[in-house]
């Protein structure tokens, strides 16, 4: 319930964007965005439109990515030049041996209070940040942890982050424009709306098709999200020369609830929602079947 609160949210926010974006664009570029739902239809104005507003909220958030997620997780960052002995020594350690291992520009690394889970983030992947949570800590053995921390590790070489910016950027921008094509056809073709700017119709067409494709846009963001954690799964077994780690450590976290992680890094964490088209990661049974099927 509370994904499907924050998508309605984030495409009613976007809809409230559009008119920001459209005045600053239109002052800046001369282009007559005001065509796309006048009495007639300027497909290249609105396909530019809907490119901006719609890659333009992904690149921002992948941009504030790491603030975003230390301010709402909480998470103390360790002094990776000189962390405290024990505990953020091996864990700075790890990292960097498979950063090394990676060819990756070391990440930030830190820690923060919550159940179970993990997660990696950051504008690209040489400028990243990999986040463990004390309960992961408590509940796992060094292989397991190092398992995990593997599987983020892949997830920064994949370049998961900003391909997944990619994605939701094209998928807003088709929503932008299917929305507003067919606002515009309800309002001058059904509705016959004869003045020279947008009616009703266009508007609440528009809004509510933002939703409805947003919902479409939502399961294929997951699917791919899905397939993502599969192929950072099979990096953290050949980071590790073995999958009996990962699959142990995927057995573990499936013996307890996952933690909430935020939209923002929903998809690059260890564990996630499962059980339904808009799920950002496998069940751990899938998981587990496709790292036993690997050939190391």
């Amino acid at each position: 319930m509370k994904r499907i609160a924050l998508l309605i949210l984030t495409n009613i926010a976007i809809v409230v964007m559009l008119g920001i974006v459209l005045n600053v664009v239109s002052m800046l570029t001369g282009l007559n965005f005001g065509q796309m739902a006048g009495s007639s239809l300027d497909m290249g104005a609105l396909f530019v439109f809907a490119l901006i507003v719609g890659f333009a909220g992904s690149i921002i958030s992948l941009l504030m990515s790491k603030t975003m997620a230390r301010a709402s997780m909480g998470v103390q960052l360790i002094n990776t030049e000189n962390p405290q002995p024990g505990l953020e020594a091996w864990l700075v350690g790890l990292v960097r041996r498979q950063a090394d291992q990676l060819g990756v520009k070391m990440p930030e690394v830190g820690i923060y209070e919550g159940e179970p889970n993990a997660f990696a983030t950051g504008a690209t992947k040489n400028s990243s940040m990999v986040a463990v949570s004390t309960g992961l800590l408590r509940l796992m053995n060094p292989k397991e942890v190092e398992a995990v921390i593997a599987h983020e590790m892949s997830h920064v070489a994949n370049g998961d982050m900003v391909t997944m910016t990619l994605v939701q950027g094209v998928m807003n921008t088709f929503v932008v424009f299917i929305s507003r094509v067919v606002g515009w056809v309800v309002d001058r073709q059904i509705l016959r709306n004869e003045s020279d700017g947008p009616g009703a119709g266009y508007f609440i067409t528009s809004l509510v098709l933002d939703i409805a494709l947003g919902f479409l846009a939502g399961i294929v963001v997951a699917a791919f999200s899905r397939h993502r954690e599969f192929r950072a799964d099979e990096g953290a077994a050949r980071l590790m020369g073995e999958s009996a780690s990962m699959i142990a450590a995927l057995q573990r976290l499936g013996t307890q609830q996952p933690a909430e992680l935020p939209a923002s890094v929903k998809g690059l964490g260890i564990s996630g929602g499962i059980g339904s088209l808009f799920a950002s990661h496998p069940s751990i049974e899938q998981r587990v079947d496709a790292l036993r099927r690997i050939q190391l």
